[in-house]
């Protein structure tokens, strides 16, 4: 017999063998049982991609990078040696010509800008192509429940791609806090590292002649990216200088100034990001003469109703920024959940969007030494019409004030990590704007030692609970918070950092949209079609 024969003859015996392995584990009466409910099981890969900080030659730049313990959300009480979770330098950073001209921070203020050079697909003739000094990770991570801090110093640091796998993915979570201490771009400049994706909104940017903001595009994949960027200003669509797209080179990060986009000018912008190829991070740092800096970070997904969490008691200035992006206007109802129920703001009940139009309204000092946060739904009798929307929020006066960013923000599902917090000057607040729900928050050991501490709250329906969060006992370095609903309604939430200087009530302030650890994986049935006739 000949080795085809043979060879034949073993396929038939194997399928065979296969089909009625199948036909003695199928039941003889009624259909192949289902699974009850698709599975949660944690995620097995997380990326995670933090823009440049800044240029200036005074930045002092904080890394914190945590995976949370084992319990709601999965993971491992220990990595495995497969497990790995790195924040490395992007291949390059685009910048603008000569370092330091015009703009206090470093970022130019002229039309040869890194936007322009994005769009050619390589540097400028200036070298404003910087490559970093190495590609050995900024922040490398070992274990879940335990964070690793990093610090870099001055104008040189990049754009930062990071990927955890194994145990390390499930909820991994990175913070970027820069101090910049004088200067026109001086501030407290806090942002979440976030997962790349094809679509972000982001209302409240600015084109003032005040203003320099600058929308970050980092791009993580090994093929280039096509960016479109989009400004909406108060009446409509305003033209942009680049029809082509943005292009972002594999691995690479753009930093793109926005009033070189368009000859328009706008007091408030919402700024759209979408992707024709690829997928990227965005990220953007709004900067004023007099008010400092932060990072806006992307408003959740359009909605008729929002909330935005976590307004300091002690803003002197906020003001809300909205966008629809569909076909209709929306009619919103504004409302603050105090400490100890919802109000209606005087003077800021309510606020008209028009379709594809960007709309505001001062609230000036709102929440009147009580925390608060900020809720949007649909006017009385009005149709749920879904919007994007910010906050900007000042804290101190004249020269010594300071900008933050509150961006709409999802509720937390099963868990989310705030993972740069300090011994003095974190504050977290938790919002239930229905039922009343119950909340329990880690503090994980510092960066340099310390002991986790656990503690659990309760949040009436329709308020804010701002607290002093549990701080881990013998801290050393930095630690993170980690937010898990228990029961009740939904929680939002948002944590401050108060790092004051010199006179000036610099701060942040991040939401804490839920970190999506765990993934459905579906439900599955026995189906003997697929081994043919």
């Amino acid at each position: 017999m000949n080795r085809t024969i043979l060879s034949l003859l073993a396929a038939v015996t194997s399928l065979a063998a296969v089909t009625g392995y199948a036909s003695l584990a199928a039941p003889d009466d009624g259909p192949a049982p289902r699974a009850a409910a698709p599975a949660r099981l944690p995620v097995e890969r997380s990326s995670l991609l933090c823009p440049a900080p800044a240029t200036s030659d005074i930045a002092e730049t904080v890394y914190t990078s945590i995976t949370p313990q084992s319990g709601a959300g999965g993971g491992s009480a220990a990595a495995s040696t497969a497990s790995t979770a790195e924040l490395s330098p992007s291949v390059t950073t685009l910048r603008g010509p000569a370092d330091g001209a015009d703009g206090a921070d470093g970022e130019t203020k002229d039309g040869e800008n890194a936007a322009e050079n994005a769009a050619e697909g390589e540097a400028g003739k200036d070298g404003s192509t910087r490559k970093p000094p190495s590609a050995k990770p900024v922040v490398t991570l070992e274990q879940p429940g335990k964070p690793v801090g990093a610090k870099v110093s001055g104008s040189a640091a990049p754009a930062l791609i990071g990927t955890a796998t194994g145990a390390l993915a499930p909820g991994w979570t990175a913070q970027q806090t820069t101090t910049v201490s004088a200067g026109d771009g001086r501030g407290v400049l806090g942002v979440s590292c976030a997962a790349p994706d094809t679509d972000f909104w982001f209302p409240g940017a600015s084109l003032a002649k005040d203003r320099q903001d600058y929308v970050h595009l980092t791009n993580p994949d090994e093929t280039g990216a096509l960016v479109d960027v989009e400004l909406y200003g108060k009446d409509g669509a305003l033209g942009t200088a680049l029809s082509d797209g943005i292009q972002v080179p594999a691995g690479g990060s753009v930093p793109v100034l926005l009033s070189t986009l368009t000859t328009d000018s706008a007091e408030e912008v919402t700024v759209h990001v979408t992707t024709r190829t690829g997928r990227v991070g965005a990220a953007v740092r709004g900067a004023g003469d007099e008010t400092g800096s932060d990072w806006l970070q992307a408003s959740t997904d359009p909605s008729g109703t929002l909330v935005l969490p976590g307004v300091p008691a002690d803003a002197t200035s906020v003001r809300l920024v909205a966008f629809a992006p569909g076909d209709d206007d929306a009619d919103l109802k504004v409302r603050l959940a105090t400490a100890t129920g919802t109000i209606n703001p005087a003077g800021a009940e309510s606020l008209r969007v028009k379709s594809g139009m960007t709309a505001s309204i001062d609230m000036k000092d709102v929440t009147r030494g009580e925390a608060g946060s900020i809720l949007l739904g649909p006017d009385e009798g009005a149709p749920a019409t879904p919007v994007v929307a910010a906050l900007q929020v000042t804290r101190g006066k004249g020269g010594e004030q300071e900008i933050a960013y509150i961006p709409a923000t999802a509720p937390v599902t099963d868990r989310a990590t705030a993972a740069d917090n300090r011994a003095e000057g974190s504050v977290l607040s938790l919002t239930a704007p229905g039922g009343t729900a119950r909340v329990k928050v880690t503090a994980s050991p510092g960066t340099e030692g310390g002991t986790r501490a656990v503690k659990t709250y309760t949040v009436k329906g329709g308020t804010t609970l701002a607290v002093s969060p549990p701080v881990p006992a013998g801290l050393k370095g930095s630690y993170a918070l980690t937010v898990e609903p228990q029961s009740g309604g939904p929680v939002h939430a948002a944590r401050t950092l108060l790092l004051p200087e010199d006179g000036i009530q610099m701060f942040t302030v991040q939401t804490l949209p839920d970190d999506r650890g765990l993934v459905e994986v579906p439900a599955a049935e026995q189906d003997l079609s697929v081994l043919g006739d």
